[in-house]
């Protein structure tokens, strides 16, 4: 009889190096800020990471998508800190949040893959599969925790509450990137505040609503 199981043919080929990615990633956001999206070509990617030019195609298949890759492993580094209320919660993570945006490489980065995008339908759909969707999991995690401290009532709508979450990330993300990447303003501890007091009195009366 044979058997059903089907091992998985032996991997060929050199394993992915996660240091050359972490390197081309780097090296295309100092591209960016140095030349600007117009100017950035693979090429120079690939010299500053110190790879060849084929190792970047294997891994993407054009700037777009490396540009987009680069933006997204910055916003994975922010994380929701648990200190006891959605207030707090918040106004951290908003600080966070506007601490990454005015870094050089990250306003340089996104304002050029967003610009970009306008006119180019599959790198908009790459920008929000990386990007937006991924860092939506603050809004999830952050809600999450405020219902179990009884702070947020509980959607037993999933499609409602799916469209709360969508709402919650567009109005932090919103604010924020128009204060700090449109408006030039700094974020600080207390527009932080004053921000997250309007958004939870908004929470609330939509939850009365």
């Amino acid at each position: 009889m044979l058997s059903r199981s089907h091992p998985r043919p032996p991997r060929t080929g050199r394993p992915r190096s996660a240091a050359a990615d972490e390197a081309i990633l780097e090296a295309t956001r100092a591209s960016l800020v140095d030349l600007g999206w117009s100017k950035l070509t693979m090429s120079d990617v690939a010299t500053r990471a110190g790879v060849a030019k084929t190792t970047l195609y294997r891994r993407w298949a054009g700037k777009n998508e490396l540009v987009v890759d680069a933006v997204a492993v910055l916003f994975d580094e922010l994380e929701l800190p648990d200190l006891g209320s959605l207030s707090a919660d918040v106004q951290a993570v908003v600080l966070q949040f506007a601490a990454l945006l005015e870094r050089p490489e990250t306003r340089t980065a996104l304002m050029a893959v967003v610009a970009e995008s306008t006119r180019d339908e599959a790198l908009r759909t790459r920008i929000r599969d990386s990007i937006v969707d991924r860092q939506k999991r603050l809004v999830l995690q952050g809600r999450r925790r405020a219902q179990e401290r009884g702070e947020l009532p509980v959607e037993q709508d999933e499609g409602a509450a799916s469209t709360t979450a969508d709402l919650i990330f567009d109005v932090i993300a919103g604010a924020v990137v128009h204060r700090v990447l449109v408006s030039a303003e700094s974020v600080d501890a207390d527009w932080a505040r004053r921000f997250t007091v309007l958004l939870l009195a908004g929470l609330g009366a939509a939850a009365s609503a």
